[in-house]
């Protein structure tokens, strides 16, 4: 055998051995390891239960965003109770079982995180605004907020622990207003209820809630609004019971798309 031949054979078993080891390496990085994990691990398999407590404002929207995440997520199920921020503050603090929180304003969702029932810092993902709603066709021609202080009108207004009837306090207060409502309601959607059945001639609600009612109601835009827009933090509860699940809707609820349905809804961006 020539010098030559001995020296080509000896080229090709060097890079037959070479194949092999970046062969096996290869196999090493991509087979699952004593964990059953793969090199890349991937996102774990939603399901089961969310339980999100959210202001009433918020219930048309959500509500939207709920069925979305069924779709994206199959063997999932969102929970939802709407209400008036402060008494779902009392009732996850009293240890109601949630997985995630959304209040109408700061203060309320500080009920919670004051408790330390919060897990991290909760997130600003939307606010609001005031509108006055009247009986469609506005006949009492309502056209300030000035005017819902008119003998005879009756007016509804939210309860003053709740952050509506909070905001609209604070209107009040910068249009140096007295008003003396008909009732107090314990959410916005028990406010804009008597409007709409009309057993009152007014309420003051957020626009989203003006929006949401389409003709069963008439809004009134006013510019007090302005000094008492609310902020909406959403947060992840400490005892969630289906963590994962209620971080994904939380996602959703801060992504463009959850952004998208919020704003379609009359919300103001964060």
């Amino acid at each position: 055998m020539t010098r030559s031949v001995r020296r080509t054979r000896r080229m090709w078993q060097l890079a037959g051995a070479g194949a092999a080891a970046l062969m096996a390496l290869s196999a090493c990085s991509s087979s699952p390891d004593s964990a059953g994990n793969s090199g890349t691990p991937a996102s774990p398999k939603l399901s089961g239960t969310v339980t999100v407590f959210a202001a009433a404002s918020l219930k048309e929207s959500f509500t939207s965003l709920g069925r979305t995440f069924e779709q994206d997520h199959p063997g999932t199920r969102v929970s939802f109770n709407f209400g008036g921020s402060d008494s779902l503050a009392a009732s996850i603090t009293g240890g109601a079982p949630a997985d995630v929180f959304a209040a109408a304003s700061p203060k309320t969702m500080a009920l919670v995180t004051d408790k330390k029932d919060a897990a991290g810092t909760p997130a600003t993902f939307v606010r609001n605004q005031l509108e006055i709603a009247t009986v469609p066709g506005n006949p009492h021609e309502v056209a300030s907020l000035k005017d819902l202080t008119k003998p005879g009108l009756k007016v509804v207004l939210c309860d003053k622990t709740v952050p509506c009837g909070a905001a609209a306090r604070k209107a009040l207060d910068a249009g140096k207003l007295t008003l003396t409502p008909v009732s107090y309601e314990q959410d916005v959607k028990g406010a804009l209820t008597k409007v709409a059945l009309k057993e009152a001639d007014a309420a003051v609600v957020y626009r989203t809630d003006v929006k949401a009612a389409g003709g069963k109601v008439q809004g009134v835009e006013f510019p007090e609004s302005a000094h008492a827009i609310n902020d909406y933090p959403i947060a992840l509860l400490k005892n969630a019971r289906n963590a994962e699940a209620a971080k994904a809707f939380i996602a959703l609820v801060r992504s463009a798309e959850g952004q998208r349905v919020l704003s379609g809804a009359g919300f103001l961006k964060p």
